[in-house]
């Protein structure tokens, strides 16, 4: 059995649809593009992969693992999403492409700017064929600047952002954030210019040229490291997560495993001394408040330390939640996944497809307390393409099949 036979099923009633109506094309592939119109499809848009012939989203072909036959990673992020190839680089396919692009709303792309021009799908000429289209590009390192045609992926643009340099133990080579973080923040990133431009749409009738960088998504996530450097010239080192601003905010061993702590204000700090039995360390004028305790961290973190060895991560964690003081475990994926407060608010499922089980995270955003979003699983390579074809453009199937006798389905 595997760990995603032991989850429940999606959510059965009314699924998200606040954005009912919307039309939007993807021609993005691997995970930054797809995440953006996953959540624009969670949220009830109309979301249409327009994928290579044969190939596909190169996401399809990472892996291993794979199940049924898809790649895992590419199931992250494309449920709820409609499947049709075409070969638009020859010009009845993209005819065909721009015949979708004058009734869309949106269309989402990760190519760079030459490449766009190159294929016909820049903003210039698909404002032509549709005034209020919203154009989304998503790039390494945006449409203007020296860097502008270099291909980018999430570990070029962790590298360039700094969040590499500062990830790490002190003395060891820099790493990679555990997750693709430059992708999902852009994603996310053309997920809320999108919403926003649609917005102004609806007031002005005019569509949109949005220019999202993975780089600049992943430097703005710097910002809180950023903005102290430029304003006291105090250049941030990797430490292990023990430089923060708040004096105690890192990781902690117990006498099994290890928790983090994070004791952000005096009043928690006062909670927390009584809560190890130590009111000696509170009353210390040295230790009253974060400055303080900032220059004597060192000695305080030893403190802290030899009290919260002697005891199990249980232990110290249940007294610190009765104590409202900000604690946690380091779970492992196979715990995220059994996490209590996570699953009772549904945020792991599987569906059903060919006697597999598909798992899925979900939006983990309620409206009014709804946060049901699965309508149907990521798409089989161009299973949606004579329906979309028919439904978008009114198209009967010999005019499709035309396209597929001449090789571009």
């Amino acid at each position: 059995m595997l760990p995603a036979d032991t989850l429940p099923p999606p959510q059965s009633g009314n699924t998200l649809r606040l954005l009912d109506g919307i039309k939007v094309l993807d021609l993005t592939t691997s995970i930054a593009g797809p995440y953006a119109s996953l959540m624009l499809a969670d949220l009830g848009a109309t979301v249409v992969k327009v994928e290579r012939p044969g190939h596909g989203d190169d996401a399809r072909a990472w892996g291993p693992p794979f199940l049924d036959g898809e790649s895992l990673w590419f199931l992250s992020v494309n449920r709820n999403k409609q499947s049709v190839t075409l070969d638009y680089a020859k010009p009845a396919g993209l005819a065909a492409l721009h015949a979708l692009v004058a009734v869309a709303d949106v269309i989402i792309i990760n190519q760079v700017v030459r490449s766009q021009k190159k294929l016909g799908i820049d903003y210039a000429v698909l404002k032509g064929i549709n005034p209020k289209l919203i154009h989304v590009s998503i790039t390494g390192f945006g449409l203007t600047g020296a860097s502008s045609d270099q291909p980018c992926y999430d570990l070029i643009a962790e590298g360039v952002s700094g969040v590499m340099d500062l990830t790490g133990e002190a003395g060891n080579d820099p790493q990679k954030v555990g997750t693709p973080a430059a992708d999902l923040l852009a994603g996310a990133d053309a997920a809320l210019a999108t919403l926003a431009a649609i917005i102004d749409r609806g007031r002005t009738g005019n569509g949109h040229a949005i220019d999202v960088s993975m780089v600049e998504s992943m430097t703005r996530f710097m910002t809180p490291r950023i903005i102290p450097y430029l304003g006291s010239d105090q250049l941030p080192r990797r430490s292990g997560g023990k430089d923060s601003v708040i004096a105690i905010y890192q990781t902690f061993h117990t006498a099994d495993d290890p928790l983090t702590l994070g004791l952000g204000n005096d009043n928690i700090w006062a909670r927390f001394c009584e809560a190890i039995e130590r009111p000696d360390m509170a009353s210390n004028p040295a230790f009253a408040n974060n400055v303080g305790r900032r220059q004597m961290r060192d000695e305080i973190v030893a403190e802290i330390q030899s009290v919260l060895i002697g005891k199990s991560r249980d232990h110290w964690l249940a007294l610190f939640a009765k104590a409202r003081i900000p604690a946690g475990p380091i779970n492992r994926l196979d715990q995220v996944v059994r996490d209590p407060v996570l699953t009772e608010r549904g945020l792991f499922y599987s569906a059903q497809r060919n006697g597999f089980s598909l798992p899925q995270v979900g939006l983990g955003i309620r409206f009014d307390g709804n946060n049901e979003t699965y309508r149907n699983a990521p798409p089989r390579l161009g299973e949606d393409t004579h329906a979309v074809f028919a439904s978008w453009l009114g198209w009967d199937q010999d005019t499709i099949n035309e396209l597929g006798t001449a090789g571009l389905l």
